[in-house]
């Protein structure tokens, strides 16, 4: 599984990719424009990220500027929706009105932090991802 992180915060970039590594290749990326960047690398080699995490609160584009993105990237790609990266929304930001915002620009879940490694894992686990 390929998965990509963004993160801008050092402690939290790093907790990410020592939970996830176990369960495929990690990318890293410190803020929205990074992640978009990677994305779209990996769309033209030909190696999609099965799994995008993405930090609500990152400078230059924020989570949701760049989630917002990412769906319409694979949209003008023609990506059914069975093959389009599963993105989980990781954010302090626990209000509900932060959460509906997340799931109406096309994330597939959303984690509040701390991310509690149990929960996240039942998630992928829900997701068929591990």
């Amino acid at each position: 599984m390929r998965i990509l992180i963004a993160e801008d915060d050092f402690a939290g970039r790093n907790y990410m990719l020592r939970f996830l590594s176990k369960y495929g290749e990690c990318d890293i990326t410190v803020d929205g424009m990074e992640a978009l960047e990677a994305f779209a690398m990996a769309l033209e080699e030909e190696e999609r990220y099965d799994l995008i995490c993405l930090d609500i609160t990152m400078p230059i584009l924020d989570g949701y500027q760049t989630l917002k993105q990412i769906r319409q990237m694979e949209k003008d790609l023609c990506i059914p929706d069975d093959k389009k990266a599963i993105i989980i929304m990781t954010s302090t930001l626990g209000e509900r009105k932060n959460v509906r915002k997340a799931f109406e620009l096309g994330c597939t879940a959303y984690a509040g932090k701390p991310i509690n490694r149990i929960k996240f894992e039942k998630v992928l686990k829900k997701l068929e991802l591990i």
